[in-house]
């Protein structure tokens, strides 16, 4: 199975005419709801027909992790397994202030995109700016105990936008707050939906975003409730492929 999913990633990405560039770090979230019983549905939306970045395209919640995330103010720490996953073969300073940026970027694109808080309550006044005001405004901050790993990738080479990301999971009770719109302010994703696995493979997804799903499903048939001690995958490209390592 594992072989299947390399060699399809590895297809698609076959495009490199671009000068190189140094991936950035990324976060997205998985989030999981448990409520209805049967399989658990995820979080996702269809990204705006105007973006020129993968429009129409059903994704997570995501995107870059700002510099400001490092110093954002959290609660809870990760489980060391977690904290490990996060940290492992991490390109250029190994902190764990920029360990915990991958969460509160997935907290804040997660609001931003999806209207959802993700977090839990804190007693210290803090004022956040941009849309991290709507965490401080309702006393919240982002949690890093309820947060798992569920996969990592390296965009390739040579390829127009390159990330780091970290593909981190919560279930739904770690949600603190929710627009009642149904969406996030910043407009980047339509048609916010929770979705079972197997409705979420129907869609029009890019193929990394697929071969998660592919891989989550895999976890949560042997491990429905994430253990933080199981193995995670970590996609890079190496020679002519990607490469898959368990971490």
């Amino acid at each position: 199975m594992s072989e299947d999913l390399v060699r399809r990633l590895s297809a698609t990405e076959r495009h490199m005419n671009n000068p190189n560039l140094r991936p950035k770090d990324a976060a997205t979230l998985l989030v999981l709801d448990r409520s209805q019983g049967g399989s658990p549905r995820v979080l996702m939306g269809r990204r705006h027909q105007r973006h020129r970045f993968m429009p129409g395209m059903f994704v997570f919640p995501g995107g870059r992790v700002d510099p400001q995330d490092s110093r954002i103010p959290v609660t809870g720490a990760y489980h060391p397994d977690v904290a490990y996953k996060l940290m492992h073969a991490m390109k250029g300073p190994k902190t764990e202030a920029r360990a915990r940026a991958f969460t509160v970027a997935a907290a804040r694109e997660t609001y931003e995109e999806a209207g959802v808080l993700v977090g839990a309550k804190t007693d210290t006044p803090w004022t956040g700016t941009g849309d991290m005001a709507a965490f401080s405004d309702r006393s919240l901050v982002p949690d890093l105990t309820p947060v798992r790993v569920i996969a990592r990738a390296i965009t390739p080479p040579r390829r127009p936008r390159r990330f780091d990301t970290r593909f981190l999971a919560v279930f739904a009770d770690a949600i603190a707050d929710c627009l009642p719109e149904g969406t996030g302010p910043s407009g980047e994703l339509e048609d916010v939906h929770w979705l079972t696995l197997t409705q979420a493979k129907e869609l029009e997804l890019p193929t990394i975003t697929l071969t998660i799903i592919e891989e989550l499903e895999n976890r949560l048939r042997n491990d429905p409730d994430l253990d933080p001690a199981t193995p995670v995958p970590f996609y890079y490209w190496r020679g002519n492929g990607f490469t898959r390592e368990e971490v």
